[in-house]
């Protein structure tokens, strides 16, 4: 099965990973991966990091001749702002002369990352807890990804609200998701063209306008967004035990992103305050196929995907870092001060719906491979094809 693992901080040297269960011969190129890497990137509100970096990725190891090799997969993304930090981030050494980050941030992992390890300087928590983890996290679920393709699964996503600003017109927007299924790959290109990655263009401006204010207030800004997996075969996950539950391992994969606090598989919160009779996905039989009029659940019943397009939508707070901070408590002196500001983005929203893509896509291989295998990707193929 797949798995992967990632390294480093923020402002250190780089960061690293490693993918390991990829079947052999998945065609696989360093541009795919940097594609996605600027993608990332991309989004109205990103802070000063984002015009420092721009984000690379070498290829280690695992691959050969442009396919994967069925080894572990190594990849390397360095961090540019390195320069400016060989001495606070030092290697080697004692760090005598550096000074000590004591002021925790309100909704950050500072303070509760001090505690568990007893730093007596944050700046340890600080770089690894970082959302800039994710630019790895997405080169590694970008060779996933790359899988997924080659047997006709596809993932793309848009931003749903920024702040206030919500879809005014939703069933437009779904009348476009319906009519570029299963290939989610035009909705990602859509969602890409937009600042914001917004499909509506009245909302997409609202949003701008609500993102400039509040970097005026020095404030910041949370959303929704909504990812879409096309392709996707019934009979994926199980529902004989807990964790074999699909719906529970990728609403686990999206809340572990920076800042999601909430997960939901299709309309489950609103679902929750209907009656069952608007609720539940009726099955019709035309021309001796089974069709459904509606797709409530997103594409998931009992743990297991039902062959209807999945969707996954998640909820990013406003980001923890803000340029005129909360009260907080020195962690050294104990006494009461205004928590500091480390450069941060206004609204990351855009950015979390395609990290978001990223952080499913393992979760569908590894369910697609639990039911299919094989070590190769034409044995995979082969597999599939002969269900």
């Amino acid at each position: 099965m797949i798995r992967y693992l990632t390294a480093g901080e923020s402002h250190g040297q780089a960061l690293v990973g490693i993918v390991e269960g990829i079947p052999a011969g998945v065609p696989l190129t360093a541009a795919y991966i940097d594609h996605q890497l600027w993608r990332r990137q991309q989004g109205y509100g990103r802070g000063g990091r984002m015009r420092i970096e721009s984000d690379t990725v070498e290829i280690l190891s695992g691959v050969r001749f442009g396919r994967t090799l069925g080894s572990p997969v190594a990849l390397m993304v360095r961090n540019r702002d390195w320069q400016n930090w060989t001495e606070k981030m030092a290697v080697e050494g004692n760090g005598k002369g550096i000074e000590k980050i004591t002021l925790p941030r309100p909704g950050h992992a500072d303070y509760v990352g001090a505690l568990k390890y007893g730093f007596d300087d944050i700046r340890n928590v600080i770089d690894r807890a970082s959302a800039r983890e994710t630019a790895m996290r997405v080169a590694c679920a970008s060779v996933v990804r790359r899988l997924l393709e080659e047997i006709g699964i596809t993932i793309g996503s848009h931003v749903t609200s920024i702040g206030k600003v919500t879809l005014a017109d939703r069933r437009a927007v779904d009348t476009l998701i319906r009519k570029c299924s299963p290939d989610m790959t035009d909705i990602a290109d859509a969602a890409d063209a937009s600042e914001v990655r917004m499909l509506e263009r009245a909302a997409e401006a609202k949003a701008i306008n609500i993102i400039k204010s509040c970097k005026k207030k020095g404030d910041t800004l949370g959303g929704t967004f909504e990812v879409l997996v096309g392709g996707v075969p019934a009979g994926l996950g199980s529902y004989v035990q807990y964790d074999r539950k699909l719906d529970g391992q990728l609403a686990a994969a999206v809340m572990s992103i920076h800042a999601v606090k909430g997960v939901e598989i299709g309309d489950g919160f609103a679902n929750s305050g209907r009656y069952g009779s608007e609720v539940h996905d009726e099955l019709l039989a035309k021309r001796g196929v089974v069709t459904r009029p509606t797709n409530r659940a997103g594409g998931m019943e009992g743990g297991v995907t039902n062959g209807e397009l999945l969707v996954i939508r998640g909820a990013m707070k406003p980001i923890a870092t803000l340029a005129h901070p909360l009260r907080t408590v020195d962690i050294r002196s104990k006494k009461t001060a205004r928590s500091r500001y480390e450069r941060s983005d206004v609204c990351a929203v855009p950015a979390c719906s395609v990290i978001a893509e990223a952080a499913v896509a393992p979760v569908i291989a590894n369910a697609f491979l639990e039911k299919y295998g094989g070590d190769s990707l034409r044995e995979v193929s082969a597999r599939f094809k002969r269900r």
